[in-house]
């Protein structure tokens, strides 16, 4: 497979041509394979690791600052950072050197029009949680004075403020051009604006479609194991 990094995503491009110059990659698996969702590699716990090893928790020891581009997102063929959940991860940062590329499903313009809608419902309760977290002193100072009149009216407050950021960063919304890849090649739309996308593959889309194709165990780990190598070129 051949992928194009994206330069509008800096840090997770010089991330990942580092630790493919450095060989990080080599003989790594790509331990979790989802039919019509997508395949996921960069394990450094995967390297000659056992059937009985449970994979997919291995890291570098840091993580990369999340870099959304609404221009960037889960088409077919997408090059994608992994991460933890939101419980420990609110800020969706994204791993130091697992990876996912993106296979998904095509849209039917009524799938997508439902698409949007629970978009948006994701995208509000992301920015009521990050209002939440900035005004957590003063949620708690209300708490202990016992003042629920003061915590609805904060609460009404941080809802109206939240409709208002997803309405002006067009949270929830599919361009014509995601549209347009959603109904015609496939992909993963609900990821968008969750997950960073720093790269597409320019050919070899054929070999991400035999690997969706292989056998796979309860752990979505492919019954024979498919090491991969990696190179960068100039």
């Amino acid at each position: 497979m051949l992928l194009r990094l994206y330069d509008e995503t800096p840090a997770h491009r010089d991330n990942f041509l580092k630790l493919v110059r450095e060989g990080f990659y080599n003989g790594t698996l790509f331990h979790r394979v989802i039919k019509d969702f997508m395949i996921q590699g960069g394990d450094p716990q995967s390297v000659g690791a056992p059937r009985s090893k449970a994979l997919g928790s291995g890291d570098v020891g840091y993580t990369i600052e999340a870099e959304f581009n609404s221009a960037l997102f889960h088409k077919r063929g997408a090059l994608c950072a992994a991460r933890q959940g939101d419980q420990v991860n609110p800020e969706k940062r994204s791993s130091g050197c697992q990876f996912y590329i993106v296979w998904g499903k095509t849209y039917n313009d009524s799938q997508i029009a439902q698409l949007e809608r629970q978009m948006k419902m994701q995208a509000l309760q992301g920015e009521f949680d990050a209002l939440v977290r900035e005004r957590r002193d003063e949620i708690l100072q209300l708490r202990r004075n016992r003042d629920q009149a003061g915590l609805l009216a904060l609460q009404d407050e941080l809802e109206a403020m939240a409709n208002a950021q997803v309405a002006q960063k067009q949270l929830g919304k599919l361009s014509d051009e995601q549209k347009k890849c959603y109904r015609e090649l496939g992909g993963t739309p609900f990821l968008d604006g969750q997950y960073t996308v720093f790269g597409e593959i320019e050919s070899g889309l054929d070999i991400v479609a035999k690997i969706q194709a292989v056998g796979t165990d309860s752990n979505d780990r492919p019954l024979k194991d498919i090491e991969m190598s990696a190179e960068v070129i100039d």
